[in-house]
Parts: structure tokens; sequence; C-alpha cells
């Protein structure tokens, strides 16, 4: 009987897990649609995705944007059941199928929201942070936005090309085309989008760091040891290492600390050991410890 109220609390908590992953998706993809209404297609930033292949579609044949997404998102679902199988193709099919969708019911906020975009700097800022912001939540739900990210992981999977550089050469392909239609300032402004996107993606993914992880190699150990746990009041752990060089044993030490601590921290164990040298990490999740 146990193990089956077990069961069932682990389901429903599974269950209510998978919801809320869903909405969150469903959330990052409407602010993905407001964006390319509100930002993206009104500035013909072409920077990459699916999004910059519809803005050049509309510039050069006048398609329908959600149209143009609808139907490549279609044509590289086929493709990622063919070349990656059933269960892989599951996590890309509710963005491949929503994504259009919503682009085209937010289509119609442009008649009562008009974004000047005679500033393109400021566009492009705004493009690259709510961008990197709503697919760091699509990432972190553990589906897929789907788009040209089936073509890199079928690369990867018949051709071992690694996920990033394939999305860099894919994404610079698009914007080298864009740059064709729309000129080479709107290729700028392009690179500008992704880099920001790329940080806030790793931002939103990892989180802010809060704390720093500091690597200590110290011949004054005890003092710093003293310090660090009688007055930082932080703990250490030890490690012992040997040096390659001089073949040295010699003591590690490892102490996690609040960023707003680091340069207490760090000026105090140059004022105990001149000679100290150490490692700072961020460290995005510390659990555990005193």
């Amino acid at each position: 009987m146990g193990n089956t109220n077990i069961s069932e609390t682990t389901f429903q908590k599974s269950k209510k897990s998978l919801s809320r992953r869903y909405l969150e998706l469903i959330i990052a993809l409407t602010i993905s649609a407001f964006l390319f209404n509100l930002l993206i297609e009104p500035s013909n930033i072409a920077c990459g995705g699916i999004a910059g292949v519809a803005v050049i579609l509309k510039h050069i044949y006048k398609w329908s944007s959600p149209i143009s997404i609808f139907v490549i998102s279609m044509i590289l679902l086929i493709f990622s059941y063919m070349y990656l199988g059933k269960e892989r193709t599951k996590g890309t099919i509710v963005a491949s199928l929503t994504y259009p969708l919503l682009v085209e019911i937010t289509s119609h906020i442009t008649k009562y929201v008009v974004i000047s975009t005679d500033d393109m700097l400021l566009i492009s800022l705004f493009i690259g942070i709510i961008g990197g912001f709503a697919n760091g939540m699509i990432y972190k739900t553990g589906f897929s936005n789907g788009g040209f990210q089936i073509v890199s992981q079928i690369l990867y999977k018949y051709f071992k090309v690694k996920l990033s550089l394939s999305t860099f050469i894919i994404n610079a392909i698009i914007v080298i085309i864009g740059g064709y239609f729309f000129g080479i300032t709107m290729v700028m402004y392009a690179i500008i989008v992704l880099f920001i996107q790329s940080i806030i993606i790793d931002r939103v993914i990892l989180g802010v760091s809060k704390n720093k992880a500091i690597y200590i190699v110290t011949s004054k150990g005890e003092k710093v040891k003293d310090f660090i746990i009688d007055q930082m009041k932080h703990s250490i752990t030890i490690f012992n290492v040997k040096g390659a060089f001089l073949e040295r044993k010699r003591e590690v030490l490892l102490t996690v600390i609040p960023t707003r601590e680091y340069f207490v921290v760090t000026e105090s164990i140059k004022l105990l050991d001149p000679d100290v040298f150490f490692v700072v990490n961020d460290a995005y999740e510390v659990n555990g410890g005193r």
C-alpha cells in the first residue's frame, strides 16, 4: 500500500512538472511571436533561424510570414522524423506547430501597437535581450524549439559536426543572405542580436552566479584556513595534489563564498600570502555544506 501511494505521488508530481513545462514553453513561444511581429519583421533584421528566413521570403516574394514559418517548420519536422527518429521528433512537435499559429494570432497586434524602427541599435538590443530570454526559457523546459536546430542535430548524428558550429554556420548563411537584400548595416545589427542572445540564453539557463568557488594553493595554508573558517564563517575542502613540474605534494583549498565577499576574501588571502596562487570560478548552484 505504501509503495502504491509513493508511486501515485510521484506520478502526480511528474504530471504537474510536465504541465508546467508545457505552460512555460507556450509562454516562451508567445513572447517570441510578439517579438517577431513587433520588432523583427518591421525592422527587417534577418538574425538567423526560421524567423530570419521568413523575413527574407516576405521581402522577396511577399509571402505571409506565419505561412512561411509553418511550411518550413513542417518540412524540418519531416526531416527530423526521417533522420532522427520518432522519439527525438516528439520534443519538437509542440513548438513546430504552435509557434506559427502564435505568430498568426499575434500579428494583429501591429494594428494597435506600432514601434518606430528609427533607432535600429535600440531595436537590436531589445530583440537580443527578449529573444535570448524566450529561447532560454524554451531550453530550460527540456523541449526543442525545432527549426534549424533539427538540421544541426542531423549533421551531428551522421557527420559528427558540432552543434555549436553547425548552428553558427546556418545562422551566418541566413544573416549573409539577409545582408544581400537589406544591406550590410543590417548584417551588423543581426550580429549584435545574435551576440546578445547567446549571452542572455546562458544567463537564463544557468542563472546569475551568486557564489564564487575559489581554489587556493598556498604555503600559508593554516593562516588561510583560519581566516576563511573563523572570520568569514565558510567551510573549506582540502585536496592533496602533486605538482607536475616539481612533483611536490601540496594542498589545494576549496571554498565557496557569496559573490559580494569576493574582493574581501581575495585581497585578504593576498595579504596573508603574497605568493598565493588561486583560481576563481562562478558557482551557479551550491547545495549542502555548512
